[in-house]
Order: C-alpha cells, then structure tokens, then sequence
C-alpha cells in the first residue's frame, strides 16, 4: 500500500524570487579570540585513541552434495557364437557374420536400436567427464606477471682498443655458445692497431673466449650453420665471404676470391635450407646479393642485383644491408636497402622482371632488420630509423602497424621465437625494448637501459628466454626475460592474427581511398584544363548593352537624317502646295517620334503599353 501526500501552495504565496549575483567578499563582523576563556577548558595529555585498519572479513561455509564411490571389476568374455562356430577361427567366424548380416531381422533392429544408441552418443559427446578444466592455469598464472628482464652475464672485448660489436649468432646445438663479430663501420675511421679477431664465447665462462676466430679482414657478421654446429659463416668488411670449421683451428678454412666477391662491407648472410647444408647467400651495400656453395668459395653461384628499376644497371642499384629467408618459402627472400625500401625478390625468376617482384617504401632510412614473423610469414617486421615497422604482403604502399618516433636512432630488431605478438628494439641510447602489441600498442611493454653506449645488434634465443646484446664498445650483454615473455599465452596465435587481417583490411580501405581520390584530383586537374582549353573569352554585360544601345541610336539617326534630306530635297518642288507638303512633314516627324518611342521600349524596357495603362 503506497500513502501519497501532495502539498499545494499557490505561487504568489512562494515569496519573492531569488536573483543571485557576483560580489566581491565583505567581511561583516570580526570577533578575536579571548584568552580567557581558555582558562575555562583543561588540555587532555596524552589522548588515547583505538583506529582500525584491517579490512573486515567474514566467514561463509558451503555444504555439496556428496556422493558414494566404489570400485567395481568388469569380466568380458566373448560369446553368443552358435556350436558349429569356434569363435577362434577367422574364416568360420566372417562366414557366420556375412550370414547373418542378410537376414532381414538383423537389419531391422539395427535400424531400432541405431537411434536409442545415436541418442547415447550424443549425450557423451556432449559433456567430457575426463576433460581437465584447469590444465592451462599455469599460462593464466603467468599473464599476471609484470613483464621483467634480469642481466645474467656480461661478455667484454678483450682487446685494449674497443671495437663494436656487430653481430651475434646462437650455438644451434643447446645455445651453450655465443659467436660475436667484430668490427669498426666508420669509414678509414679505425685506429691504428685495431684487431681483426672475433670471438666464441662459452655462457659459462664469460673472463676468457673458447675461440678466437682470425680473418684477414674484420668480420661484420657471423652465422652458425645450422645444420652443423661446427661451422662458421661470415662477411667480411672487404666484402669477401669466409668460412670456419672450429675443428681445424683458428684460422680460415675457406675464403671466397676478392674478384668475385662484394665490393663493399658484406652486412647479411643466411644459410640456405639444401640437402647438402653447405648452400648461403650474401648481401652488401654495392647492390648485389650472391649465392654461394662454402665447398666451392672461388666464385658465387649466382648474382641478383638490386635495381628495382628492372634493368639489371649495377650504378642504379640500391645498397643491400639486412636480409631475410624463410625455409618455408624456398624460392623467396627478401632485401632491406640503404635507401629504406625493402625488396622482395624471386630466386627462381628468369628475367630481372620475374627476379624483383615488388617494393615496399616507408622508412626514411636504412633498414637495419628485417624478419618474418615465425608464426605468419605473411607479416613481416623492419626496423630503421626511429621507428619499428610490421608489414603485410598483401599491402604494399604502407606498414599495417608501427611504433611511435622514438628520440633515439633505433638499430636492430628482433621476433620472439615463441610468443607471435612479441619483439624486440635497440637504440642507439642503450635501451632494450620489448613490445607485445596484444598487451600495449603505443609504448613497449618493458623498457630496459642496458648499457650507457648505443646497443648495435641483437639476437634471441630460440626458447625466447635469453637475448644478446651487443654494443658499441664490444660488450655483449646477455639478458633473461621473464616468463610471461617467454611463455605462449593462452589465445594469443587467434589474437595475433586478427590483429594482422584487421590492420591490414584497414590499409587496403585507406589505399582504396587514398588511390579514388588521386583519380578524382587527376580527373579534375585534366578537365579543368579542357575548360581553359575550350572555354571562349568571358564577356561583360554591361558592355553588351551598351554597345547594343549605340548600334540602335545610330541607326535611328541615320534613318531619321534621310527622311530629312529626302524632305529637302522635296520641298521647293512643291511651294504650289503647302497645304499637302505640310501635311506630309507632319507625318514624316509623328512616323520618326514612333520609331523613336518604339526603339526606347525595346532597349530599355522602361516604356509602358498603352494596354498596361502607360501614356501613348
């Protein structure tokens, strides 16, 4: 039951209405202190005071139905087969059945007792009583985790002049070793005495290398075959190509001719996925990518060279500088250039055409990384300039996704070998930055100075776990991330990939558009020059009219000075008759105010009819 009282009250009984407005403060009235009314109070000290600060907690208690379990045992022994029939024997028993199975009776309670056990089925497929709920509860745990990273072993160039470390390869075979390159890039910058050598570090053991490699020329990058741990592969700073066997020592087992070989520092080289394991290809900045066979280092089994203008012209060629192969595309690589186009080529391509098949352009610098994403080899990331870049085949004018413009220079990158949503980013200010586009797109999930000079390249380890750095005073940094880096998470490959369609259905929108509006400016700009083109001169009004307004006086002057010369001209024929020669003049100059009156209406307009009730 609802009780509603309404109270009413006319509006001339509300008062006044409130009008309120800004006024500076006014002070109306100051009472100060009396001190002797203090006297009339007692100061408590100490004052006891109880305060609690635990949260409140309750209890709550539920019962479940339980329920009895036991054990019980099943003993099945075939039968049901007739006398004459040993059930031991193969033949009688597919005799038997083949008898059987055409009767009619058989078939028909197949077909009744197939729904009741259809219906049985279903209901077990429905609910899995062995299913485990909670298997993944270990990756959901490990979601929670801040992501961190802990520096687990430092590695220093031994040699008194520093030289940067330009290349870092994994140990195949367990990662227990670390193959670091060596080398100064500044041009005819490197100071006298610099060293040669570059180094096999053991994880262990970080105070003295296991192997010193010693190649004629500095060693800008190092590859272990992954096929055999025992081999090295490596581009030197004079552009040749040379080759380790650990097992025979220190120095070059194989080295490729200065004839045939690069003309400027070799910055990529990748093993090949072959039978033999033997097959690499090498990349420089003189715009040439060689393919060679290590038993056979004299010269290059093949040469591409990268002139996107399709003409094969080495002086157009763009300067190779980050390479990228995926096994799983045999007949494709790609080429990150100097200028910041990356190049996506066909080896088994005929012509310079078929060879170079399309460019990607949107970095303003050279592209020091290059890597296919290991889940979606579609996507691919490239790194230069301030900025990281992902890359869809499927969109050429643009990346689908990138970083912010960093202060700092960046200069490698890197995929997680585990984790599709994962990379990582070195800047010239030695920081590390590790991004996870699912968790966080517009800042890098954790951020890591690692050292004060700028970090040059950077390899991961193919459990994710452990990453290398390397600087520009040789140091090799090794470091482990946490296990939420590490650690597949649960979803995260479906995640990854609708991200990748997403951005990459919204670039094809953007290029739609972008490529609609090009046409409709082309399609005006050529129109508006047929309307310059065709378009005859602008003419004014005014000056029309009044022109119009001449030619017609005109003519009536001149038809009115005939008529008057005509008139002269009759006049002294005629002074027997001036009755009738004044008739005529009268006529004439009542026929030349008509024409005149008549003239005025039809140029002006502002004569009235008499029908309109004007003066005639």
């Amino acid at each position: 039951m609802e009780i509603v009282y309404v109270y009413v009250k006319k509006r001339s009984e509300f008062g006044k209405q409130c009008n309120f407005s800004d006024r500076q403060a006014e002070l109306n009235i100051d009472i100060p202190p009396n001190p002797e009314l203090a006297e009339q109070f007692v100061e408590r000290n100490p004052v006891d005071t109880g305060i609690q600060c635990s949260t409140s907690m309750s209890e709550h208690e539920a019962n479940t139905e339980r329920f009895e379990m036991e054990t019980r045992g099943i003993n099945h022994i075939e039968g049901g087969w007739p006398k004459d029939v040993n059930p031991l024997e193969l033949e009688q028993t597919i005799r038997f059945r083949k008898k059987v199975e055409k009767d009619e009776n058989y078939i028909n309670a197949v077909l009744q007792l197939g729904s009741i056990m259809e219906h049985c089925i279903k209901q077990n497929n429905a609910i899995d009583i062995y299913q485990e709920y909670f298997d993944d509860e270990d990756a959901v745990e490990v979601t929670d985790e801040a992501p961190s990273a802990k520096t687990i072993n430092v590695f220093r160039d031994p040699q008194e002049i520093k030289r940067p470390a330009t290349h870092v390869s994994w140990h195949p075979d367990g990662n227990r070793k670390l193959a670091v390159a060596y080398s100064c890039l500044n041009f005819q910058r490197a100071p006298e005495g610099m060293s040669n050598e570059s180094y096999i570090w053991d994880l262990e053991n970080p105070n003295r290398p296991e192997i010193t490699l010693k190649p004629s020329s500095p060693l800008v990058t190092l590859e272990y075959n992954p096929k055999d741990s025992h081999v090295l592969l490596a581009g030197c700073y004079n552009g040749q190509i040379a080759c380790w066997d650990t097992r025979k020592g220190s120095l070059v087992a194989e080295l490729s001719t200065i004839e045939f070989s690069h003309r400027d520092p070799v910055y990529g080289t990748i093993w090949l996925q072959s039978k033999t394991g033997t097959e690499c290809f090498s990349a420089s900045t003189d715009g040439q990518v060689m393919w060679w066979d290590i038993r056979k280092l004299s010269e290059p089994t093949e040469v591409v060279i990268m002139d996107i203008t399709r003409k094969e012209h080495l002086e157009n060629a763009l300067g190779a500088i980050s390479l990228e192969f995926e096994s799983t595309l045999p007949t494709k690589f790609m080429v990150g250039t100097e200028q910041g186009v990356v190049i996506s080529c066909n080896r088994k391509g005929k012509t310079p055409a078929e060879k170079i098949v399309c460019t990607f352009s949107g970095h303003h610098g050279p592209i020091y990384a290059l890597q296919r994403n290991p889940f979606y080899p579609k996507n691919f990331l490239t790194v230069g300039d301030w900025t990281a870049r992902i890359w869809s085949e499927d969109s050429r004018e643009s990346s689908i996704m990138w970083t912010k413009y960093h202060m700092a220079y960046l200069t490698d990158g890197a995929w997680s070998p585990v984790r599709p949503a994962v990379f990582f980013t070195t800047k010239m200010d030695g920081t590390l930055d590790i991004w996870d586009f699912v968790f966080k797109q517009c800042d890098p999930a954790l951020s890591l100075k690692v050292c004060d000079e700028a970090l040059f390249c950077l390899r991961v380890e193919d459990n994710g776990c452990f990453i290398a750095c390397g600087s520009q005073l040789g140091t090799t940094t090794l470091l482990e991330v946490s296990n939420g880096l590490c650690t597949l998470q649960r979803n995260e490959k479906n995640m990854a990939s609708a991200i990748f369609e997403r951005e990459t259905r919204r670039e094809k929108i953007l290029e739609a558009r972008h490529r609609e509006m090009r046409l409709k400016e082309k399609g005006k700009a050529e129109g508006r020059d047929d309307e310059l083109r065709d378009e005859p001169p602008v003419l004014n009004l005014e000056e029309l009219v009044t022109k119009a307004e001449e030619e017609f006086f005109d003519i009536i002057f001149t038809e009115l000075k005939k008529k008057e010369a005509e008139a002269m001209k009759k006049q002294p024929k005629s002074l027997k008759q001036p009755s009738q020669d004044t008739d005529e003049e009268v006529q004439g100059e009542e026929e030349a105010e008509e024409e005149r009156g008549d003239g005025e209406g039809e140029e002006g307009g502002s004569g009235e009819s008499p029908a309109l009730g004007g003066q005639p």
